[in-house]
C-alpha cells in the first residue's frame, strides 16, 4: 500500500440480486470517502449495465442521508454479466471495452463493485483489463469465497426464522408436517442458521446428500415417540426428488406424504428473504465493509475484496475469490451440533 491519496473521483455500482444492507455500504463508502478523505462519488444505475450505458449521476453527502435502513439499492441493479454475454457483433464493440472506455471518459480513479459471486468475478476480470477496482461482498446466500460472513445474509437468517417460528404454531395446532424452502442454490448456510435458530426437525441443504427414506422413517419415529408436529427447513437446491416444475419444497411434500401417509403442507419463502430493512447487525457490517473501502481506495489498495475474519476487516485479492464458493462443509461444527441434538439432515 502507498501513501494516502486525496481527491480522487471513485465510481460506485451494486450488481446481481438485491438484498438489505446495500445502501448501508453505499453510505459507508460515500461518507467515508467524502468526509474524510474529500473524493468524489459517482453513483452507476443499474449494475455494469449503468457502466456500459453511460449511465450515471454525481452523489453528495446529503444523496446518502437517510438510506442506512433503506432496503433494495438507490442506485438499482442488474444480472448483467459484460464478460459472459460480450455481444460482440461485426461492427460493435464488446461491453468490456465500453465499460474501460466510459470509465476513463468518466474520469474515474477507481470504481467500488457492491455484490455477490458473479459481480466479483466480473470485478477481478475488469481489473485484469487495468481498471482500479475493488471489491465488497454482499449476498443474503454468505457463499463469497474469502469472507467469513457477507451482509445480508443476518437479515435473511432473522426474517426466514421468524417464518418458522410462526410455521411451529400452525403445525403443532394440526399435527401436521410443515415444510419451507429457503433460498440458496449452492449453499445452504440460510437453511442451517435459521433451521437450527428456528427449531428445524430436519434440515436439508445441497451439501449434504440426504435420502428420503430416512427422513420418512425419522418423521414416523417422531410419531411413535408422541410428537406429532415436525418441521423440515429446506434450501432450494436441493435434490429435486421428483422430476417436474414443482419446487424442492413441493416435490418433498409429496414424497413424504406418500411414504408416511402424514399430512404435510409446504411454504416457500421466495423473495421476501431479500427485501426490506436490514438487521442492525448487516447495518454495522455493510457501514464497515463500506469505510474500509473508501480507505482502500486512499492508499491506492486496487484490485482486492472487503472481507471479515475473525471480526478484523481485511483485504483479499479479488483473485483469490473470484469463481471460488464458500459451502457449508458437512463436518461443519454446526452440523455436527445440531445431529447432537436430534436434529435430521437426511442421512
Amino acid at each position: 500500500m502507498g501513501k494516502i491519496t486525496m481527491g480522487q473521483r471513485i465510481g460506485i455500482l451494486t450488481a446481481g440480486g438485491d438484498c438489505p444492507g446495500i445502501n448501508a455500504a453505499i453510505r459507508g463508502v460515500g461518507k467515508t470517502a467524502i468526509v474524510k478523505y474529500g473524493m468524489k462519488l459517482v453513483g452507476i444505475s443499474d449494475g455494469f449495465t449503468g457502466m456500459i450505458n453511460k449511465e450515471y449521476r454525481d452523489l453528495t453527502e446529503s444523496d446518502l442521508s437517510g438510506i442506512l435502513t433503506l432496503g433494495g439499492t438507490i442506485l438499482g441493479t442488474s444480472r448483467e454479466k459484460p464478460f459472459k454475454s460480450s455481444g460482440k457483433g461485426k461492427n460493435e464493440i464488446s461491453k468490456p471495452v465500453l465499460i474501460k472506455e466510459h470509465y476513463e471518459q468518466m474520469g474515474l480513479d477507481c470504481l467500488v463493485c457492491i455484490g455477490g459471486n458473479g459481480t466479483l468475478k466480473t470485478a477481478y476480470l475488469l481489473s485484469q483489463e487495468g481498471l482500479n477496482v475493488v471489491g465488497i461482498p454482499k449476498t443474503i446466500d454468505n457463499d463469497v469465497w474469502g469472507t467469513d460472513v457477507t451482509f445480508g445474509f443476518d437479515s435473511a437468517v432473522n426474517i426466514a426464522t421468524e417464518a418458522i417460528d410462526r410455521l411451529h404454531s400452525t403445525a403443532n395446532s394440526h399435527k401436521r408436517i410443515m415444510i419451507i424452502e429457503l433460498m440458496g442454490h449452492n449453499a445452504g448456510w440460510i437453511a442451517l442458521y435459521s433451521g437450527i435458530a428456528g427449531g428445524g426437525d430436519v434440515i436439508l441443504i445441497p451439501e449434504i446428500q440426504y435420502n428420503e427414506n430416512k427422513i420418512a422413517e425419522y418423521l414416523m419415529h417422531r410419531v411413535e415417540d408422541n410428537k406429532p408436529y415436525s418441521i423440515v427447513v429446506v434450501a432450494e437446491g436441493i435434490k429435486n426428488p421428483i422430476k417436474d416444475s414443482c419446487s424442492a419444497a413441493q416435490s418433498l411434500s409429496k414424497r413424504i406424504n406418500e411414504l408416511t401417509g402424514l399430512e404435510t403442507r409446504e411454504t416457500v419463502l421466495g423473495y421476501l428473504q431479500r427485501g426490506g430493512t436490514p438487521s442492525p447487525m448487516d447495518r454495522v457490517l455493510a457501514t464497515r465493509y463500506g469505510a474500509a473501502a473508501a480507505d482502500m481506495i486512499a492508499q491506492r489498495d486496487f484490485g482486492k475484496m472487503v472481507a471479515l475474519k475473525d471480526n478484523k476487516i481485511e483485504s483479499v485479492p479479488l483473485s483469490e475469490v473470484s469463481g471460488k464458493l464458500k459451502l457449508v462443509e458437512p463436518n461443519n461444527r454446526l452440523v455436527i451440533q445440531a445431529q447432537n441434538m436430534g436434529t435430521n439432515f437426511g442421512t
